[in-house]
């Protein structure tokens, strides 16, 4: 019983019983547009034990952060600069309205759930900047949070002083 040698696909195929064209392609995932009845998108970011809802729609650039204006809300400018990275990475400044809620943590943690927040709202009014932000690291939750604090020590890890004594 001699066995036949297959050399292409094609002639895998024909041993199967099927054809290369007939096998199913996957195609990428298609992400629609998801807005709400006030034609805002919406979504939420987190960072640390910070968490940011907010709602994304045209306008004229405006960014309110707990009914403040930002550069109010975060007074340091490097704060101000981590809000912006996704709007300018995808080059829709001035073009959206923001509206942001943020509760738990420092400003640092708020000001990172913002930017999460606002990244995840863009991606869900315009799902073509999908490629540009989650290429700029801005979809991706910082997943690390503070460690607890353990019996016998001072902190998480930190040991009380030791002394012979």
């Amino acid at each position: 019983m001699a066995e036949e040698e297959v050399k292409t696909l094609e002639d895998l195929g024909e041993l199967t019983g099927q054809s290369v064209e007939d096998t199913p392609v996957e195609t990428a995932p298609v992400y629609e547009q998801k807005l709400d009845a006030q034609g805002r998108a919406y979504a939420t970011g987190k960072r640390k034990d910070a968490v940011a809802r907010v709602w994304v729609k045209p306008g004229a650039g405006k960014i309110v952060v707990n009914g403040k204006d930002y550069v109010e809300y975060f007074a340091r400018p490097v704060l101000q600069m981590i809000l912006n990275q996704p709007i300018n990475a995808a080059e829709r400044a001035d073009q959206f309205d923001i509206n942001c809620t943020v509760r738990g943590g420092g400003l640092s943690g708020q000001a990172g759930a913002v930017r999460h927040g606002i990244s995840k709202a863009l991606t869900h009014y315009e799902p073509e900047l999908r490629g540009v932000l989650k290429k700029g690291g801005f979809l991706t939750r910082d997943s690390r949070v503070v460690e607890r604090k353990k019996y016998g020590k001072a902190k998480a890890r930190r040991s009380f002083q030791f002394s012979k004594r």
